[in-house]
């Protein structure tokens, strides 16, 4: 099955916000990632760079590269 995934391979938790420090997720998005719908995944995707900025934490690059191609 092929699926989009704002993986960047950073993938370390943040034990102050509960999201990956790479892409945002929470552990729960992540493990549920591959059984969401196309559409679940989009709309948890469009809230990844806001979800980052509200938590105060870094917003990587290749995240905003990434998502910009989606």
């Amino acid at each position: 099955m092929s699926y989009e995934s704002p993986c960047i391979t950073v993938c370390v938790m943040s034990p102050e916000t509960g999201l990956c420090l790479g892409c945002g997720r929470t552990l729960r998005e992540i493990s549920d990632w591959a059984g969401l719908t196309p559409e679940e995944r989009a709309a948890i995707m469009a809230t990844l760079v806001q979800r980052m900025g509200d938590a105060g934490m870094k917003v990587p690059p290749e995240l905003v590269r990434w998502l910009a191609v989606c």
